[in-house]
């Protein structure tokens, strides 16, 4: 008989396909220590299912809309910081796509979006990705620089999208498509989760790489943000290129 620790070990290198067929051999196994590892596969295959289930609830939009040629996610993220670009990402992914896990940015870990930014980047049909700078947005406004780096990222795709799915907003510089606006539509809509990934990662990137030009703000870990930490730094050392003087009165005087 196979001892409980050698079971341990299948049912952990076991992929979640496999993993029904070992519940079925084991299972007239009544040693109580047998139990507890079936007990516990089980959780994980039902959370797996659930998770289909909730992948495939995200896809009604791109379902209803699948004949109308190839559909774009679009959503933007660094609306809020006092510092750093505002980044905007476009997304096409294939019919039927198979990337579990997909959901608002801000509701996954830095770990979860990273693995999911990397498979995203692997599968999608095309990916673009636009920013604006603080000194646009102290330009033109921040609504106004999130239109134009959504712009941007459908510019740079390398196929023309028939239909965009966007997070809430309607964007005036694109016009010439197919807009349909979805509330929470990061939540809603695999594309528009797609892209607020996309975006997310490739925004928090950038700031730990210009973390080492301003160490002093703790743009590694802040993001650009408003944590204690960035503001005691502002009020200490003033703005740097990357503040959004816009955003930062109240923290120092301009």
């Amino acid at each position: 008989m196979e001892s409980i620790a050698e079971i341990k070990e299948k049912i952990r290198d076991a992929s979640l396909q496999e993993i029904p067929d070992i519940l079925n051999v084991y299972a007239a196994d009544t040693r109580d220590g047998v139990r507890k590892l079936i007990a516990a596969a089980q959780k994980k295959m039902d959370a797996f299912e659930k998770e289909k289930v909730r992948i495939y609830e995200m896809e009604e939009f791109e379902r209803q809309n699948e004949e109308k040629g190839y559909i774009c996610g679009i959503d933007e993220v660094g609306r809020g910081p006092l510092a750093g670009p505002v980044m905007a990402g476009a997304v096409i992914l294939p019919p039927n796509c198979d990337i579990l896990y997909l959901n608002d940015s801000k509701q996954l870990s830095e770990k979860k979006r990273e693995e999911l930014y990397d498979i995203i980047m692997e599968k999608a049909i095309a990916v673009g990705i636009g920013a604006a700078t603080p000194a646009r947005i102290d330009e033109i406004n921040i609504l106004q620089a999130d239109y134009e780096a959504m712009a941007q990222a459908v510019g740079k795709l390398t196929v023309k999208p028939d239909v965009l799915l966007i997070d809430a907003v309607h964007i005036p510089q694109l016009e010439a498509y197919e807009q349909i606006s979805i509330i929470k539509g990061d939540a809603k809509s695999v594309s528009i989760a797609a892209a607020s990934i996309v975006a997310k990662v490739t925004r928090d990137r950038l700031m730990k790489e210009l973390d080492a030009q301003y160490p002093a703000y703790g743009f590694a870990q802040n993001k650009g943000y408003g944590s204690a930490e960035h503001i005691a730094a502002l009020k200490k050392y003033g703005p740097c290129p990357l503040h959004r003087r816009s955003f930062i009165g109240h923290f120092v005087p301009q």
